[in-house]
C-alpha cells in the first residue's frame, strides 16, 4: 500500500515561491512511459559536485489527484557531478548502454500521473500538470531539452522534447537520439476519396467490411482542419469545405494520430492524410498512428460551423451519428437542455455535462412500474438521448473551460436550461456521443427553463405547511459535536465548511416557512447541547421572529440507542417544529425498521453449472420518527423515513448476481429490503387516528416497489410479485425467514402524483430526474392537501456549489439556498382553518311601549350618572 505524503497543488505554489531548499542542481531530464512495465527517470546533476540525494524520492500524482503518493526513496543513492542517474521498474525489460549509472526500483507511474523529485517534503522538480489530465503521459518518452537544464516546479511543456513509445536509447545521456530519416509523406497522385463517402449513411463506414473494425486497405483523404485533439482524443478532425449536401452523411471525420498533433496541423490548415479506416469502439476514424502520413498545405478559414438539429422522427444519436467528426454550433433550434449539470462523469473519469433533446431525462421508474414495457422503452430511450459536452483537457476542480464566468451566484447552470451558441466536434468515446467544445459561452448562452426562485410558491399557502428535507450529512463534529454510533464524520471536513453547510440549510428553512420540518442525513450525535439537531436549530431560530421558532422532537430515552442515540447509524432522522403554531399530542413514537442478517453459507446460487454458497451479509436500516400534532382541535400525525440506500448490497442481489452491478429492474441495490420496511411502516400505521402525513427519503423512485407497497398496489392487477427481503428480523427477533409477496398495499396517497401527476423529481442521479423525497397521506389528509411543491433548489444545480471543497478547487461558494443539499425539499401545504365559534346571542331590551322609549332610557340614564357624579 502506497504511503501518501500531503504533496497538494498549493503546496506546490508554495514550493515554487519560496526559496529552494533542497539543492537545485538535481533534476528530472527523462521520463519513460512506455509498453508494460517499461518505465523509467532519468536525473542528471548540473553541478560541479556530487550530491549525496539522502532525503530525496520519487512521487507521483495518480490520475488527476492532488496529493502525491511515495514511489521511490533514494536514500542511498548518489549522483556524480555532470552525470545521469537513471531509475528503472525491477519489472521491465529496458536494457541500458553499458556504464550508465542505474537501478532498478518501485516505478509505478502510469499516463495519467505527474512525477516529482521531492527534498524533504519540498518539491525539486516536477514533470506534468497537478492536477494531472488523463492520458497526458501515456506511450511516450520526455526528455527535457538542453537549453532547460534548470529544475522547475511548475510544469512547462515547451521544455520537453516528446519521442515515441518505447524510446530508450538516450536513457543515461542528454543527447537526444538520432530519429532515422523518413522520407516526407506526399499526397501527390493518390486517389483522394471524399470524407463524406468514407462516414457513408449508416453507423458505421462502407470501407469497413460487416464484423471487422477496419478497412483493408488504407484511403486518402483531403479537408481543414476543424480542431485538435491533444488529451480526449489525441489527433485532429478533418472536415471537407463544401461536402455533398446531403444531410444523411457527414462531411467531418477524426485522424487518429496516438499523440498531440505536430505544430503545423493547426485549425484552418489543409491536410491530406493517408490510413486505414476503423471503427474505434463506435468512432469511425483514419488511424495515421504508425506512419504518420499527413501533408499540411496552406492556412485558411475554419470550415462554418453547422447548426445542429434533430430531423423529425429520429433519435439524437441518430442525428449525433450524421454530424459525427463535424465541427457543429448548438443554437436554439438545436433545442438541447442540460440534464446534467456540471461534474464528475464516472464512466469518462471527468469532469463534463451532459444535454438532451427537448427534455431533461425521467427516471423510468419514476414513471412506470419496474420491467414494465414503458419503463424498459423509456430505459433505451434515454441512452439514445444523451450528448456529454467535453473539453479537450481534463478541466481542473471548479473550472468550466468552456464558460469561464461560471460561479455561484450569476453563472449558475441549472437542469432544463438551453444549451446555445456553444460550438464544438462530434466524437464518441466511452460508449456515448462527446461534443469537444472549441469556443467559450456566457451565462446569456443558456435559456433558462426553471429558474432560481427566491422561495417556494407554496411558502404562503395554506394555514400549515410540512417540509421533508435532506440536509446531506449535517455533521458538527469540528466545532466539537459529540460523537455518533460509529465515531466517523460524513460531513463537513473543516469549520468553514460546517458553517457555510449550516446557513445555506438555514437560508433553505426560512424560505420554506414550513411549522414542521422533517430532516434526514442529520448526525445521530443525541439530542444534547451539542448535538447537531441542537446546533441546526439554534442557528435556524436567529433568523425567525419570537412567534416562528423551531423546537426539535426527542425520543424516549428507552427508545434511545445505547442510551443516547437514534437508531446506531451515523446519520439518523429528526424532527422540528413550531410550537407557535401547533402542539404536541403525546410523546414521540420510534417505529423500527427490519434488519437482514444471513451467515455465511446460508444461501446458495448456481454460476456456470456451479454452486456457490453466500458471503455473510448484515443489513441495517434507520429507524423512523412519528409524532402526532394538535392543531386546533384536529390530530396529524407525521412520520419521518430514511430507508436503505440503493448503492448498499443486500442479499438479494447477491443471488441476482448483481451485488456490484445495476440491478436489471432499474431499482437499485436493496429493492427487497426497502419494500421490508414498507411492508413494516404500513402495519405500524394502519391504525392511526386522524390524520396522516409519511414523509421523508425513501430511496425509491415514484413507481418503484417500496412506493407501491404504501400505496395503491394490487397484485391481482400486476404482471409481476413485489417480495419482501429474506432474513430479516425486527427487534431483535425474526421477523421473516423467506421472503413474502405483497398483495395488496397500504392504500396511502402520493400527494405529488395526486396533484402533479407522476412527473416530478426531487433528486438527480446519472443524468436522470425523479423523487425519492415524498408526502404520502391518508385519506383524509389527503382532502387537506392546498399545493405540494418540490423546491428545485439542489437536484438541478451544481455540486460544485455544495459546503465542500474536494472537488471544487478555488470556486468562490455562496450562503444562498441553492445547493444546500443534493436532495430537493417538499413541502405541503394544509387546510386546516380555525374553528368557527358562533357570537354569542345578545340579550334584547325590552319595549314598555311608551313615550319615553329607548332614547328616554338613554337619557335618564344619563341623568342618573350625571347625579351620582357630583356626590
Amino acid at each position: 500500500m502506497e504511503n501518501v505524503n500531503k504533496l497538494t497543488a498549493v503546496s506546490l505554489a508554495v514550493a515554487a515561491a519560496l526559496p529552494m531548499m533542497a539543492n537545485a542542481n538535481v533534476m528530472i531530464t527523462e521520463y519513460v512511459e512506455g509498453s508494460s512495465n517499461n518505465k523509467a527517470i532519468e536525473l542528471y546533476n548540473s553541478g560541479n559536485t556530487a550530491i549525496d540525494l539522502t532525503g530525496y524520492k520519487l512521487v507521483r500524482y495518480k490520475d488527476g489527484a492532488t496529493d502525491a503518493a511515495d514511489m521511490q526513496v533514494l536514500d542511498g543513492q548518489s549522483i556524480a557531478p555532470k552525470a545521469t542517474k537513471v531509475i528503472l521498474n525491477s519489472s521491465g525489460v529496458i536494457t541500458l548502454p553499458q556504464g550508465v549509472d542505474s537501478f532498478s526500483g518501485t516505478l509505478s507511474f502510469n499516463g495519467g500521473d505527474a512525477v516529482a523529485l521531492v527534498k524533504d517534503g519540498a518539491v525539486v522538480d516536477i514533470i506534468g500538470d497537478v492536477p494531472t489530465p488523463v492520458g497526458w503521459g501515456l506511450d511516450v518518452t520526455l526528455k527535457r531539452k538542453l537549453d532547460s537544464l534548470v529544475a522547475n516546479t511548475v510544469f512547462n511543456p515547451a521544455q520537453w522534447e516528446q519521442l515515441p513509445k518505447d524510446t530508450f536509447t538516450g536513457l543515461g545521456s542528454l543527447d537526444t537520439p538520432t530519429k532515422p530519416e523518413t522520407p516526407a509523406f506526399s499526397c501527390s497522385g493518390a486517389k483522394i476519396v471524399p470524407i463524406y463517402q468514407v462516414q457513408g449513411a449508416g453507423e458505421s463506414s462502407p470501407y469497413v467490411p460487416a464484423g471487422a473494425f477496419e478497412s483493408e486497405s488504407e484511403v486518402t483523404v483531403r479537408g481543414v482542419v476543424t480542431a485538435r485533439g491533444e488529451n480526449l482524443f489525441k489527433g485532429f478532425y478533418l472536415q471537407e469545405v463544401k461536402g455533398d449536401n446531403s444531410p444523411y452523411t457527414s462531411d467531418g471525420v477524426f485522424v487518429f494520430l496516438g499523440e498531440a498533433p505536430p505544430p503545423a496541423i493547426q485549425p484552418g490548415v489543409e491536410i491530406c492524410v493517408q490510413g486505414k479506416v476503423k471503427e474505434y469502439f463506435g468512432l469511425t476514424q483514419i488511424d495515421i498512428k504508425t506512419d504518420k502520413k499527413f501533408e499540411a498545405g496552406t492556412k485558411g478559414e475554419v470550415p462554418v460551423a453547422a447548426p445542429f438539429y434533430v430531423a423529425e422522427g429520429e433519435t439524437l444519436a441518430q442525428a449525433l451519428e450524421r454530424f459525427e467528426g463535424m465541427n457543429v454550433l448548438l443554437d436554439a433550434g438545436s433545442d438541447l437542455k442540460i440534464n446534467r449539470t456540471f461534474s464528475y462523469d464516472y464512466a469518462g473519469k471527468r469532469n463534463n455535462m451532459l444535454v438532451s433533446y427537448k427534455a431533461p431525462l425521467m427516471k423510468p421508474t419514476q414513471l412506470y412500474p419496474a420491467l414494465s414495457a414503458e419503463a424498459t422503452a423509456l430505459a433505451k430511450s434515454n441512452r439514445e438521448n444523451q450528448l456529454f459536452i467535453e473539453s479537450d483537457y481534463k478541466p481542473a476542480d471548479g473550472i468550466i473551460p468552456y464558460f469561464p464566468d461560471f460561479n455561484a451566484e450569476t453563472g449558475y447552470i441549472r437542469v432544463g436550461d438551453q444549451l446555445t451558441n456553444l460550438q464544438g466536434v462530434v466524437g464518441y468515446s466511452y460508449g456515448a456521443y462527446r461534443l469537444v467544445a472549441t469556443n467559450t459561452i456566457t451565462a446569456g448562452d443558456f435559456i433558462r427553463g426553471d429558474d432560481r426562485t427566491d422561495a417556494p410558491s407554496v411558502a404562503t399557502k395554506g394555514d400549515i405547511r410540512v417540509a421533508s428535507f435532506n440536509v446531506l450529512n449535517f455533521f458538527n463534529d469540528v466545532v466539537g459535536g459529540d460523537t455518533n454510533p460509529s465515531g466517523g464524520n460524513r460531513g463537513a471536513l473543516t469549520e468553514e465548511e460546517m458553517l457555510l453547510q449550516r446557513t445555506k440549510i438555514v437560508s433553505a428553512i426560512t424560505a420554506m416557512n414550513a411549522d414542521i420540518v422533517g430532516l434526514m442525513e442529520i448526525a445521530n450525535n443525541g439530542f444534547g447541547e451539542k448535538s447537531a439537531i441542537k446546533n441546526l436549530v439554534d442557528a435556524l431560530n436567529e433568523k425567525q421572529t419570537t412567534e416562528n421558532a423551531y423546537s426539535y422532537i426527542q425520543i424516549a430515552d428507552t427508545d434511545k440507542y445505547d442510551g443516547k442515540y437514534f437508531g446506531s447509524d451515523a446519520i439518523t432522522v429528526g424532527m422540528l417544529y413550531r410550537a407557535g403554531k401547533v402542539s404536541l399530542a403525546g410523546a414521540a413514537r420510534t417505529i423500527e425498521t427490519p434488519e437482514q442478517h444471513a451467515s455465511v453459507g446460508s444461501v446458495t446460487r448456481i454460476k456456470d453449472g456451479k454452486t456457490e454458497t453466500n458471503p455473510g451479509n448484515d443489513a441495517y436500516q434507520r429507524h423512523s420518527l412519528a409524532q402526532t400534532f394538535k392543531i386546533h382541535d384536529q390530530n396529524l400525525t407525521v412520520v419521518v423515513n430514511h430507508l436503505k440506500s440503493k448503492n448498499s448490497g443486500c442479499l438479494e442481489d447477491w443471488v441476482n448476481f448483481e451485488e456490484s452491478v445495476d440491478p436489471a429492474d432499474l431499482q437499485g441495490r436493496c429493492n427487497e429490503f426497502r419494500v421490508s420496511a414498507a411492508k413494516v411502516l404500513g402495519e405500524a400505521l394502519k391504525d392511526v387516528k386522524g390524520d396522516l402525513l409519511v414523509i421523508g427519503d425513501m430511496n425509491a423512485y415514484g413507481m418503484e416497489d417500496p412506493l407501491r407497497v404504501l400505496t395503491d398496489f394490487d397484485a391481482s392487477k400486476s404482471d409481476r410479485d413485489i417480495m419482501t427481503a429474506s432474513w430479516t428480523t425486527l427487534n431483535g427477533k425474526v421477523y421473516e425467514r423467506q421472503g413474502s409477496k405483497i398483495d395488496k398495499g397500504y392504500g396511502l396517497i402520493n400527494l405529488n402524483t395526486k396533484a402533479h401527476g407522476t412527473g416530478t423529481y426531487s433528486y438527480s442521479y446519472n443524468g436522470e430526474l425523479g423523487n425519492l423525497d415524498h408526502a404520502l397521506a391518508n385519506t383524509s389528509l389527503a382532502k387537506r392537501l392546498v399545493d405540494i411543491e418540490d423546491w428545485h433548489i439542489n437536484s438541478v444545480e451544481s455540486s460544485l456549489f455544495e459546503f465542500g471543497k474536494k472537488f471544487s478547487g478555488n470556486l468562490v461558494k455562496s450562503e444562498n439556498a441553492f445547493s444546500a443539499s443534493d436532495h430537493d425539499p417538499v413541502i405541503v401545504a394544509l387546510s386546516y382553518p380555525a374553528p368557527v365559534v358562533p357570537p354569542k346571542p345578545q340579550p334584547t331590551p325590552k319595549d314598555d311601549g311608551g313615550a319615553l322609549g329607548y332614547l328616554g332610557l338613554a337619557l335618564l340614564s344619563l341623568l342618573g350618572l350625571q347625579r351620582r357624579r357630583r356626590y
